[in-house]
């Protein structure tokens, strides 16, 4: 019973890597680059294999004598397909870390097909979006017939390239929101305030993982994201259709793509070791009764790392439940409140 990480050698994954060595986990790190892999193999004692996802037969060989597969390649549009389908070929239970709106909806749509095949697929098993799932669905258990979740992050200090490289990726979406069930884009910028405990800030929407996710945990129907306003952020919610069109074609992506290849590989250590996020939650029903809670967590990226192995051993030990889930389905709306610095709050008006 082993844990295969396929990606090993990115800023994430070599995160995971040295987790996964710390809690002394039956763990084989995989990926394209063998020098790269014999490294962080070398520094944290555990077995590596090398191998690309697109050579089918050595994949499925790879996955032969393994129980869990945490995907940490990105971007997954271009690589979770190989890797999810050759899990349920070798019934393989998979999990990744990714945000994308996309992914989360294709693997969604393999319910049907994991459940056949015994295996979990669960996506999302990182910062996107264990902590915002489970603060929606402790939202939703609060007021069960809730129409409208709002969820606001704020706290990201640095992006990984593989992060960036994502968000290249959806520019040439709108903002990606959930209404009356359905996932839709909207090219005027969203703008709010939200309080993040310190009053209100300037808050803009973003297409973010939990518009496809929080649905699938608590069926409500309307559902918006937005990160603390950001000259960044702004500029990107500002795009108009037809930049947004232009900057989404191959040449343009190529460049972007490059561009982000010149960025720092991610946060610095005393980024991670200091830094905190905050995550909000507010759930409405047609009544006019709102829930609020919020959610304070260590720097994203170190805690995806606990999070992602944390949810492999788990899994390792039995606590798979076939078909497509999220986090908060199979481990409920506190599993993120068990981890160190980690604090949950109720929000009431003054």
């Amino acid at each position: 019973m082993s844990i295969l990480i396929y990606g090993a050698t990115g800023f994430t994954g070599r995160l995971c890597a040295h987790e996964a060595a710390k809690r002394k986990l039956p763990v084989v790190l995989a990926g394209r680059n063998a020098k790269k892999l014999q490294k962080i193999g070398a520094d944290t004692g555990l077995e590596t294999r090398t191998f690309d996802l697109a050579d089918t037969e050595a994949l499925e060989h790879a996955l032969a004598d393994i129980s869990v597969v945490l995907h940490i390649a990105g971007p997954f549009s271009a690589t979770a397909q190989s890797m999810v389908s050759a899990c349920l070929r070798t019934n393989t239970h998979y999990l990744d870390i990714t945000g994308e709106i996309g992914v989360f909806e294709a693997h969604a749509a393999l319910d049907g097909a994991a459940k056949k095949a015994k295996i979990m697929i669960l996506s999302g098993v990182g910062f996107d979006v264990v902590p915002s799932d489970c603060l929606a669905a402790y939202v939703h258990q609060k007021l069960p017939d809730a129409t409208e979740l709002t969820l606001g992050i704020t706290g990201i200090s640095a992006m990984t390239r593989g992060t960036a490289k994502s968000g290249v990726e959806g520019i040439r979406f709108g903002t990606r929101v959930r209404r009356n069930g359905k996932i839709v884009e909207l090219y005027q910028p969203q703008l709010t305030e939200l309080d993040f405990g310190q009053g209100l800030r300037p808050a803009v929407g973003m297409s973010w993982g939990d518009v496809a996710t929080a649905w699938h945990s608590t069926g409500i129907a309307n559902i918006s994201v937005f990160f603390e306003a950001s000259p960044q952020f702004e500029r990107v919610a500002k795009l108009g259709k037809f930049a947004r069109k232009f900057l989404g074609t191959r040449l343009m992506q190529g460049v972007l793509k490059r561009q982000m290849d010149k960025i720092p590989e991610g946060p610095t250590e005393a980024q991670m070791r200091d830094g905190q996020m905050t995550v909000i939650a507010i759930a409405s029903n047609a009544a006019g009764k709102t829930v609020r809670a919020r959610l304070q967590t260590p720097e994203a990226y170190s805690f995806t790392a606990k999070m992602a192995i944390d949810i492999a051993q788990r899994v390792v030990d039995g606590a798979a439940q076939p078909g497509y889930q999220t986090p908060s389905l199979v481990f409920g709306a506190d599993y993120v409140t068990g981890f160190d610095r980690v604090s949950r709050m109720d929000i009431t008006d003054a």
